[in-house]
């Protein structure tokens, strides 16, 4: 199968088709594409060598023309020294030259029809990479999107949220059980008794003598 044949098919894929059958259609679509960077790189190629091909041929071209009039040049020489059959020779020389450059002349038409039907390829083959990587980022970004709000919905309205929270319910359970153990133990707790209460209120009053000292202290120092 010929490059350019090759581009076609490529455009002309049913890629719907393909994506359906792949297992990932992800890797699918890369594949699709580095496939066709490749074959731009090789369509490419291949015109830059017709196009060598053809300076080369015009160049031959060139030089056969030259020959062409040499022998012209010499058959009129001969021609006008009499010598008939001299010219004769020279015109038959200078037939072959005429007759290959004419087939280079051919063969550089042919390149040229090549290099015009590579450059529509190349220029179709241009506009569908565009448009698969246009359209691979696009999905790329919905699929992240996407991906993302799976995530955030999961922690809020997942079943692991709900999980943690139950768990919530569990533990506060549990701080309630041990503050009711901590208040149980005061529970029962003998009254006390006249002595310790009058003993708390000596506590207070002395408390109480020595705030109004340091208040008279500071007020005497102020004054």
């Amino acid at each position: 199968m010929g490059i350019f044949s090759r581009t076609r098919d490529i455009i002309a894929a049913n890629m719907t088709d393909m994506l359906d059958r792949a297992e990932d259609p992800a890797k699918m679509i890369r594949m699709i594409i580095l496939e066709m960077e490749e074959t731009l790189v090789e369509v490419r190629a291949s015109a830059a060598r017709t196009i060598a091909d053809q300076k080369e041929m015009r160049r031959q071209m060139g030089k056969l023309a030259q020959v062409q009039d040499n022998w012209t040049e010499k058959a009129e020489l001969a021609l006008s020294k009499g010598r008939e059959d001299l010219a004769k020779a020279a015109l038959v020389e200078k037939r072959k030259a005429t007759d290959l450059s004419e087939q280079l002349a051919a063969e550089v038409g042919v390149l040229e029809d090549a290099l015009r039907a590579s450059e529509g390829d190349i220029a179709k083959l241009q506009t569908k990479l565009r448009e698969a990587r246009s359209r691979q980022n696009a999905i790329s970004a919905r699929l992240e999107s996407a991906n993302n709000r799976v995530r955030m919905r999961e922690m809020y309205a997942g079943q692991k949220t709900e999980d943690a929270f139950s768990r919530f319910e569990v533990l506060e359970r549990r701080v309630d059980w041990a503050e009711g153990r901590a208040d149980a133990m005061s529970l029962g707790a003998p009254p006390k008794s006249l002595e310790e209460e009058i003993a708390e209120l000596r506590s207070s009053d002395a408390v109480d003598a020595e705030l109004e000292a340091l208040k008279a202290r500071q007020q005497a120092r102020e004054s």
